[in-house]
């Protein structure tokens, strides 16, 4: 299985980085900002560089997409992972004009409300995880499996498969 992983750097790749046990037992591309934390992985990974993304910055938006779209539409990943921010909403809505699985995994530190690029991707993913209990009251499609990241990895181990087997 071939997994394209969008974030933006800081903690948003931080997070996908806790997520190692999970992507290092498939092929994978990643689609990130540069930044001394993402160069970090540089030497081992396959990365494609966008200019930074903030959030809310349309034009910025506008000009990374037909970039995003063609590394896609040329990868031709499985499933792609995100873990936000910006850089989601991108990958979410290429995932479905090309027919690609796309999970999002909502932020730590979203405890009452999704992010921006939470509540953009919400309905364009095929799962869609967050990490505290009360949101998926609020939120019916999220699933909550706890706070570590670690169950997240394993979870998305299973549900990567049951996507690409259902």
């Amino acid at each position: 299985m071939k997994l394209l992983l969008a974030c933006t750097s800081g903690g948003h790749f931080s997070t996908m980085r806790d997520l190692e046990s999970f992507w290092t037992q498939h092929d994978r591309v990643w689609l990130t900002d540069f930044k001394q934390d993402t160069d970090a992985i540089s030497a081992i990974e396959d990365i494609y560089w966008l200019p930074y993304q903030g959030p809310r910055d349309v034009v910025t938006f506008f000009r990374n997409f037909p970039e995003i779209f063609r590394i896609v539409a040329y990868q031709r990943p499985d499933i792609i992972v995100s873990t936000g921010a910006s850089i989601a909403v991108s990958s979410a809505i290429v995932a479905q004009l090309l027919g690609i699985k796309f999970i999002f995994i909502e932020s730590l530190t979203r405890s009452q409300n999704l992010s921006l690029s939470g509540k953009l991707v919400y309905y364009l993913s095929d799962e869609f995880y967050v990490q505290w209990p009360d949101l998926c009251e609020r939120y019916p499609r999220a699933k909550f499996k706890g706070v570590t990241v670690s169950w997240i990895a394993m979870l998305l181990s299973m549900s990567a498969f049951e996507l690409l087997y259902a």
